[in-house]
Formats: C-alpha cells, structure tokens, sequence
C-alpha cells in the first residue's frame, strides 16, 4: 500500500453511491415518463402526497433541497396542474403547496412505481432492509 492509496477511486465509498443513486435514478424513467414525472418530481409529489400543504423550505428540507432547485420544479408541476403555490399574505416569501384532485389522481398512476423499481434492483428483501438502514443512518448524520 503507497501513500496515494486514499486517492484510489476504488477505495472511495462516496462513489459507488454516486454511481449507484445515478443508476437508480435512471431506472426510474421508464416508469415515469408515462405519468409525465421526473424523478425529482417524483419524490417531490411522494412528500406532498403524504404531507400535503407544506410550506416550501419545509419540503425542501424532507428531500435535502434548496429552494432555487425546487422553485422551479414546483412551477412545472404547477403548470401541469398537480399543484398549486400560494403565497401567505403575512410574509410572500412563505410559499404552501397544496396537492390538486388532479395530483391526487396521478398518486393512482404511480402506485405502480415502487414494485416496478424492486423488480429491477435484485436485491433480497434482508438486503434492501440492510441497505435502507444504512443509508437513513447516514443521511440522519448529515443533519
């Protein structure tokens, strides 16, 4: 072992989760391209779909998003009209969204999505429960 080891890109956790968020993101599309979705509104919707009426730093902070990502994103699925942004007459910078009967109907559509995913990861059920808690353990350090 030499001193540039540690550089070594092979010995890097970072990038297999890199490559493999990547790759997994990537099957997504296929799924979702017929319920017109990216995968950033995708999860964007799971959130609301569960949460509805969040403000937007709040739904930010549940997908480890600022507000200049999901602005934008939260405009286009406006305009498909999933959502809708209203601003508090108190402060126009607090921003809620609340999820349309529109986008309420699109939650059927992607009910399918998830098994759909699984079939594609091969992994058994003891690892993807072993996978998951890992990485939840790491992102719950980011905080």
């Amino acid at each position: 072992m030499n001193e540039y080891d540690a550089l070594k890109l092979k010995n890097q956790l970072c990038f297999p989760l890199y490559a493999v968020s990547k790759e997994i993101t990537r099957m997504y599309k296929p799924f979702l391209d017929p319920i017109n979705l990216t995968y950033t509104q995708y999860i964007t919707m799971m959130v609301l779909w569960e949460n509805d009426g969040l403000n937007v730093k709040t739904l930010g902070e549940k997908l480890y998003l600022d507000s200049g990502t999901l602005t934008p994103l939260l405009k286009k699925l406006e305009q498909q009209g999933i959502v809708t942004r209203t601003r508090h007459k108190e402060n126009e910078r607090n921003v809620t969204i609340n999820v349309t009967p529109k986008g309420y109907a699109l939650r059927e559509d992607a009910l399918k999505v998830p098994e759909q995913i699984v079939k594609c990861l091969h992994l058994e059920p003891e690892e993807g429960a072993m996978l998951y808690k890992i990485l939840y353990k790491l992102l719950d350090q980011s905080k």
